[in-house]
């Protein structure tokens, strides 16, 4: 599991970049609109989630609380990607993302507590 977390804290970081890049689209998209969306907002929030949450990953891959600080910031991440999403809809692919590495967490801490 510590290969699968450090691999997970990495993919994490780097697609941070990504949808930090599409929720400033939606910031733009959002204000040219003059809806008042917050799908922007709510994208750079998921990307911060994501990038400490993937940090925390790679560097605390071997610790016990590292690993349920990870499973809430996912999980946290999901939750808003998915509720919030507004006009932008590929929030809903992050969000359904850091659900899975928020469930994938969660199995190794089961994991790590049984052995």
């Amino acid at each position: 599991m510590k290969t699968a977390k450090l691999v997970i804290g990495i993919i994490s970081i780097v697609l941070t970049m990504v949808v930090l890049f599409q929720s400033c689209a939606a910031t733009v998209g959002d204000a040219l609109a003059n809806e008042g969306g917050t799908s922007g907002g709510v994208g750079m929030a998921v990307a911060l989630l994501m990038l400490v949450a993937g940090i925390v990953a790679t560097a605390a891959r071997n610790s016990r609380g590292g690993s349920i600080f990870c499973i809430i910031a996912y999980a946290l991440a999901g939750v808003l990607g998915l509720t919030a999403h507004g006009i932008f809809q590929d929030l809903i692919v992050w969000g359904s993302l850091c659900l899975i590495f928020a469930v994938i967490f969660l199995i190794g801490l089961i994991k790590e507590k049984r052995a």
